[in-house]
């Protein structure tokens, strides 16, 4: 699930091209996952923070197995489309003990284990950066993974300014890159 975790900000960044976005989450996972649900993982994570941002501007915001619906036609065949397609299938107002025995927790330290989970967390929070954390580790477990997937593909919908203002004045201060803002 190591690729999943570090994946989303490349989602982001190429947002505007879902087929470039597939390419390069392929290319980053292969690098130290050449196993096929690690890859697998990396993909639908990265499109799922592509989409969140592409919808940054939006007035409609998809929730749950809509929001799904954006990522899962760009996933391949695997463990981690199909636990997607069963969290396509989970309410929102599940129990958090009932959605992890459905879709994992990160527990086994696979994608097939936490990708699922993670997206069910972000889709049904996309807005709500805060809410979405406090969801997916409550679902316990491999929580620094599932809330860095998490908060990844949230972040890129809300943008720094829906960060609470006291976490990101407690977070590490983060090096100047030029030419990004």
């Amino acid at each position: 699930n190591g690729a999943a975790m570090r994946v989303a900000p490349l989602g982001a960044y190429f947002a505007d091209d879902l087929d470039r976005v597939v390419e390069q989450a392929t290319r980053s996972a292969e690098a130290t996952h050449a196993h096929a649900e690690g890859i697998a993982g990396a993909i639908a994570v990265a499109v799922a923070a592509a989409q969140a941002a592409r919808l940054h501007d939006s007035q409609l915001i998809p929730r749950g197995a809509d929001f799904l619906d954006l990522v899962l036609p760009y996933v391949p065949e695997s463990e981690v489309r199909a636990g997607i397609e069963q969290a396509r299938k989970v309410r929102a107002t599940a129990r958090i003990t009932n959605v992890v025995k459905r879709l994992g927790n990160g527990a086994h330290i696979s994608a097939q284990d936490t990708v699922p989970f993670t997206l069910w967390c972000a889709a049904q929070h996309l807005n709500d950066y805060e809410a979405a954390l406090w969801l997916t580790v409550s679902g316990l477990r491999d929580r620094d993974t599932t809330c860095a997937i998490v908060g990844g593909i949230v972040a890129a919908h809300v943008g720094i300014e829906g960060i609470p203002v006291e976490w990101r004045a407690r977070r590490e201060p983060l090096p100047a890159i030029q030419g990004m803002s």
